[in-house]
């Protein structure tokens, strides 16, 4: 190569002369995890070109330990490559260091576990090689042989390779089935690997699949089914580095995932996220904190992390007796626990605030805080006296579920004895002065018989705060496609819940997929403008690959690998539910 004389005025007029393109056009920056060798953060030249050749911007996370620098970078990123290295300290995984185990860097451990939480609480794309296999293996629950050559029980293929590291010193075979690995590789069934380890994984951590085995039956690749999550054994990248155009379309998958998770990103900042139903306070024991993570699924730090905007917290109240001393009794519950909420606000008010009306939400947003709205969860808590839904209103609430599982003095619903055929009398008062004080009418749980007497008697739209479709999972607690056709008819609006048992007649494999699944058949039956998000988490609602609000990204994720717009998102993320809201609260005698 015919070298050049430096010139620092050439240098520095390609630099100036250079236009940016647009930040949605920018290659997503993918971290990469650097090793530490003689008091050094460094890392293999061949992981930074494997990166840019795929079409990323990579980035060097020094080996740091201080959380406070470490959340500022990732927060920064788009996607994350765990690199390879030296062997994990066994202390980690509750195990005594065996003879044959290397040498260690602790410091190294603590700062991969520590990045790797960070990564994955928001859901950043995460790429695994060798090292980077066997430690997201850790943090997720698994465990690694800490020598394979005196741990595993067959006779081992040469894992340490003596031939360079672009060059290939044996096969793997992908499993059968679909997976990420496949698809990434066209539908390979084998690969020409290289091999530097002596660590591997015993068995893939909870949730994870294998997805590829050496032919002495060690574990070679793995992935999560539902997040962007995958790991490899060998070192693609001294591959990729080097032209091989497999192992380079292993990081152009990585790189395409975080270009997603970047435009996901920029469409939670520009939009307001919403989601329509938790029942958060279940959990509030007297000292309960909303502002840190103490147990539940949604608080102001998952929230934060998953950069939603607001959520809906109900005070959920179980059907009881239907005497005037027991109706007092669930009254006064259901005050309590919207007292409870207020005081998480006094608690919290640098973060959060009650929104009453879709306007406070989107202030809310601006000013950088979490926007709480408040409902009630069983028409129930009414008792007999139609002016709760005054109070109730003047707590906060917007929306008011007429009934839960039994029907109760409203209505009848979906589980339990048809009494009313319906709507009672009392509760057609009841849709009439909800419609005259701006309280949204909720038909999640309702019969379908209430259902459409609830059309017939609101004089506004009305919502399934979180029903799914039952023509994909039939269980009475969702929606017909016929009843989807008549609440958009009435331009109301169905929140796809997340409870497994509502996605998924298998309900232990009920998955993001399937909840997408959902959103795409109201969408393909009723439109765009009609569906909308309602998790029921802390009410037992999470999928794999969604279970707490920091995960709730992941459906814009696949919703944008669907085709769907950031208009159509921003209408399934809010928009649409604050729409119907907005028209209930034009209501004239809604004070507030």
């Amino acid at each position: 190569m015919k070298l050049r004389r430096p010139n620092l005025e050439a240098l520095y007029k390609e630099v100036d002369h250079y236009i940016p393109k647009k930040e949605s056009l920018q290659p997503p920056r993918i971290g990469i995890s650097a090793n530490r060798k003689d008091g050094l953060s460094c890392i293999a030249e061949t992981y930074v070109q494997a990166v840019l050749k795929a079409g990323g911007a990579p980035v060097l996370i020094p080996v740091i330990t201080d959380i406070e620098a470490l959340t500022a970078i990732v927060n920064g990123l788009d996607g994350l490559v765990m690199s390879g290295g030296g062997d994990i300290n066994p202390l980690y995984m509750q195990e005594e260091p065996i003879p044959a185990l290397q040498d260690v860097d602790t410091y190294r451990d603590e700062y991969d576990l520590i990045l790797l939480r960070l990564a994955t609480n928001r859901q950043l794309p995460v790429m695994g090689i060798c090292r980077g296999h066997q430690i997201l293996n850790v943090a997720f629950g698994g465990g690694v042989y800490q020598d394979i050559h005196t741990q595993h029980n067959q006779k081992l293929l040469k894992h340490s390779q003596a031939l360079p590291r672009e060059q290939a010193s044996h096969s793997v075979t992908l499993a059968e089935g679909p997976s990420k690995l496949r698809t990434m590789l066209d539908g390979e069934k084998e690969l020409l690997v290289n091999s530097f380890h002596h660590q591997a994984i015993k068995e893939p951590a909870p949730e994870f699949i294998a997805t590829a085995t050496a032919p002495d039956g060690i574990n070679e690749a793995m992935e999560h089914p539902e997040k962007e999550i995958f790991s490899v054994q060998w070192h693609p990248e001294a591959m990729a580095a080097n032209d091989d155009e497999q192992m380079l379309k292993l990081f152009r998958h990585h790189v395409e995932s975080s270009r997603l998770f970047k435009e996901a990103k920029h469409i939670h900042h520009r939009n307001v996220t919403l989601d329509s139903h938790t029942d958060t306070p279940m959990i509030f024991p007297g000292e309960f904190n909303i502002g840190l993570k103490e147990g539940g699924k949604v608080n102001l730090p998952f929230m934060e992390e998953g950069l939603i905007d607001a959520a809906i917290m109900v005070a959920y109240i179980p059907q009881g007796p239907r005497d005037d001393a027991s109706l007092l009794k669930a009254t006064d519950f259901a005050m309590n626990r919207l007292q409870e909420i207020h005081r998480q606000m006094e608690l919290n008010r640098t973060r959060m605030c009650i929104a009453y009306t879709p306007q406070e939400v989107h202030v809310l947003k601006a000013a950088g805080k979490k926007a709480i709205m408040l409902g009630v969860e069983n028409g129930y808590a009414i008792g007999k006296d139609i002016e709760n839904i005054t109070r109730f209103r003047k707590m906060g609430v917007s929306y008011i579920t007429l009934c839960h599982n039994g029907s109760n003095d409203l209505c009848d619903s979906a589980r339990g004895d048809a009494e009313w055929n319906g709507l009672s009398p009392f509760g057609k008062e009841v849709v009439r002065k909800m419609n005259e004080t701006g309280v949204l009418v909720d038909i999640s749980h309702a019969a379908e018989s209430t259902f459409y007497d609830a059309l017939e008697t609101s004089a506004y739209p009305i919502i399934a705060s979180h029903s799914s479709a039952r023509a994909l999972c039939n269980h009475p607690r969702n929606l017909t496609d016929e009843q989807l056709k008549a609440l958009a008819e009435q331009g109301g609006v169905a929140q796809i819940c997340l409870y497994k048992g509502f996605i998924n007649e298998d309900a232990e494999k009920a998955s993001l997929s399937d909840a997408i699944r959902h959103i795409d058949h109201i969408v393909d039956l009723i439109g765009i403008n009609h569906v909308g998000i309602g998790s029921d988490f802390d009410g037992d609602g999470e999928l794999i690959g969604c279970r707490a609000s920091n995960e709730l990204i992941n459906i814009t994720m696949r919703l944008l690998k669907e085709g769907y717009t950031e208009n159509d998102i921003a209408k399934i993320w809010g928009g649409n539910l604050l729409r119907v809201m907005n028209k209930a609260q034009s209501a004239p005698d809604n004070s507030l």
